[in-house]
């Protein structure tokens, strides 16, 4: 017989957790979405249905992860889950392409947050799930760098 003695609860991933990030990949690391081939809408996230036209919009679109700050906050009470990461930024950033995505900002130091700041798309852990689960990685937004004769700058609005 073999007893195992722990005072503390370990808490696995669900697998219906699990298939729902698996589900999500292309998503959350890629940026893909889609674009309706009857009027040209660029969808993000994907929902199979224009919101513009009401076509069926199955044709997948790789965004390409740039944009720029269209509105932003400071959140200080986060939701569970997140509360590791308080305070942090949260803004809509309006893609190069036209749909708007709701991400953290990350890689600011002190920089000033901008309406119209240029940002781009990292792949960044989002949080953690359990202390011995799965990590739960996604995007985030950071401001843009630009590479300029061998060095890395920061682009301002």
């Amino acid at each position: 017989m073999i007893v195992f003695e722990s005072k503390q609860l370990i808490k696995l991933p669900s697998p219906m957790e699990a298939s729902r990030h698996w589900r999500l990949r292309e998503q959350r690391y890629r940026l893909i979405g889609e674009v309706c081939p009857h009027c040209e809408t660029a969808i993000f996230p994907p929902r199979d249905i224009c919101p513009d036209c009401g076509s069926e919009a199955t044709t997948k679109k790789q965004f390409s992860g740039r944009g720029e700050v269209f509105s932003f906050t400071k959140v200080f009470d986060a939701p569970a889950g997140h509360e590791h990461n308080a305070p942090y930024t949260l803004a809509l950033v309006r893609l190069e392409e036209g749909p708007m995505v709701t991400a953290q900002l990350t890689d600011l130091g002190d920089e000033p947050v901008e309406i119209g700041m240029p940002v781009e798309m990292v792949t960044r852990k989002l949080r953690e799930d359990g202390e011995r689960g799965m990590l739960i990685y996604g995007y985030k937004f950071r401001p843009l760098l630009v590479r300029q004769e061998g060095s890395i700058i920061r682009e301002r609005g």
